[in-house]
């Protein structure tokens, strides 16, 4: 089991106003990602914990580019991984950020 968590400063803040949010489903080859708004508006952080050690390196290169791509200040995401492959990991985190960005 690895834990680890990735942090970066957000210039955007999240849009809309839903405070939690969950996507996918800790499966095989596949993640559930579970999104706060908690955070200052200022940052973000994903916390990963996964059975599939010794890959940190890719995991931090695609939550990186998540970052540079997506308004995510002000939200924390909470992963649980099953195996999921970069780009299904990329499409939760995505679909995590749309999901609070609709009003509740």
């Amino acid at each position: 089991m690895e834990q680890f968590e990735v942090r970066t400063s957000s210039a955007r803040r999240a849009a809309g106003t839903c405070r939690q949010a969950v996507v996918g489903v800790n499966t095989s080859g596949n993640i559930e990602v579970l999104v706060e708004r908690v955070l200052p508006e200022t940052e973000s952080v994903v916390a990963v914990t996964t059975a599939v050690t010794g890959y940190r390196d890719l995991w931090q290169a695609v939550i990186e580019d998540f970052f540079d791509r997506a308004a995510t200040g002000g939200l924390r995401f909470d992963i649980n991984d099953g195996g999921a492959k970069p780009d299904v990991v990329s499409l939760r985190l995505r679909q995590g950020v749309r999901r609070m960005e609709i009003d509740v």
